[in-house]
């Protein structure tokens, strides 16, 4: 007879502790939302537990700290995976110390679907140290990928991934924000591909600009496009920020001293996101735009 129940009110450790206890075979079916997962037990032993790509310790440990959901037992199920040798007992202690970590986590990481970005502070000086895991994490930031996508692209689980997240929140480098929601706006035609002789097109394009303004906005096109070719996906959030902020301030009639801003700051951004080395290379090859 199957047993089942919400996990909003019953713990899964505590769960897995009553069955195992009688020595049940069978296999614990979870689901919150979207997500489902397994955790099978064999003469009460757990032995092999699935959460979509993450398998043994990894996934036990991701289903016991979930709060909310609902479970099923099915007994007399078994399976012939053996991804698990740990006691029970060793499990259930690393899923409750994971989920006292998890309680300081989301503090600043209160949902692993939720998008890091980079931060640039403005005057930042000195260099900042980061260890190799730290670098991994960065290098995987592109704007678009979620807490637990960033995971999965470092080989890494989600908790050890939030924890080194957690670490570049809490020392300014990273933000997260919600994942934006589909715009309705986004299946109309856009303004910017109307036909030619139309006269609210290119509402982007500078209204009876001097030539110098021109050159200046070809200039910072050109920055753009550099520092876009050096620093890659990585780069492309700060560089767009300051790209924007300095083409506003062209059409204003800021003048020169607009673009040498927009270098600064991308040039500090980039120590930071892949050290010094890029960040020379860089410089060199914006001395040759003029």
């Amino acid at each position: 007879m199957a047993f089942q129940g919400s996990l909003a009110e019953l713990h899964l450790p505590d769960i897995i502790q009553l069955i195992s206890v009688s020595g049940k075979t069978g296999v614990f079916h979870l689901t919150d939302g979207g997500l489902k997962g397994q955790i099978y037990l064999n003469d009460g032993k757990i032995v092999h537990a699935e959460l979509d790509d993450v398998v043994g310790e990894e996934a036990v440990y991701a289903l016991a700290i979930w709060s909310q959901g609902d479970f099923r037992f099915d007994p007399g199920v078994a399976t012939e995976h053996r991804t698990i040798s740990k006691s029970n007992t060793n499990l259930l202690m690393e899923a409750a110390r994971r989920l006292d970590e998890w309680r300081v986590l989301s503090k600043k990481v209160p949902s692993t679907d939720m998008i890091p970005e980079f931060v640039v502070q403005e005057g930042r000086d000195g260099q900042i140290n980061l260890n190799t895991s730290e670098w991994l994490i960065l290098s995987k930031i592109d704007g678009q990928r979620s807490v637990k996508n960033i995971a999965f692209a470092a080989s890494l689980s989600v908790f050890d991934a939030a924890k080194i997240l957690y670490g570049l929140i809490a020392t300014g480098l990273i933000r997260l924000h919600q994942p934006a929601a589909p715009s309705r706006a986004a299946a109309r035609p856009s303004a910017a591909v109307r036909p030619a002789g139309d006269a609210a097109a290119a509402p982007h394009a500078p209204a009876a600009t001097t030539d110098p303004a021109r050159d200046m906005l070809t200039r910072l096109n050109r920055v753009r496009d550099v520092c876009n070719s050096l620093l890659g996906a990585v780069g492309q959030t700060v560089v767009d920020k300051h790209y924007q902020k300095a083409r506003s301030e062209l059409e204003r009639g800021a003048g020169a001293a607009a673009i040498d801003e927009a270098i600064g700051q991308i040039a500090r951004a980039a120590s930071i996101l892949k050290g010094p080395h890029t960040t020379e290379s860089l410089l060199d090859q914006l001395k040759a735009i003029k």
